[in-house]
């Protein structure tokens, strides 16, 4: 259950980071945006290698990766008001559907 909240705690931060990031870029440097979004970029560095310490990195790197694209796809068209064409969302649920086996197969070993 640890690892699990530290995935998603490193996920939330990444994603966090790209919307902050994405609100600083075209304002003048440095900016809070930009500031926040580093900070983010950092802690949740610190985050995945306290993961890496108890996880095999064919595990966490691919589930973190593939949740942070969902969660920042997601957070871009709510938050941001980008256009999520069809083509997207079935790719958001393939991702889904490889976290899924990637994690459910980890569970049988």
């Amino acid at each position: 259950m640890l690892y699990f909240t530290l995935i998603l705690v490193t996920v939330g931060l990444n994603t966090a980071a790209q919307l902050l990031l994405k609100l600083g870029a075209g304002q003048a440097v440095p900016n809070l945006f930009l500031i926040g979004g580093v900070a983010c970029y950092g802690l949740s560095t610190v985050c995945y290698v306290g993961l890496l310490g108890k996880l095999n990195v064919s595990f966490a790197y691919p589930l973190l990766i593939g949740l942070s694209v969902v969660a920042t796809t997601i957070v871009g068209a709510t938050y941001l008001h980008e256009k999520l064409p069809f083509l997207s969302v079935v790719g958001i649920g393939l991702m889904l559907s490889g976290i899924f086996a990637i994690a459910f197969g980890r569970t049988l070993n």
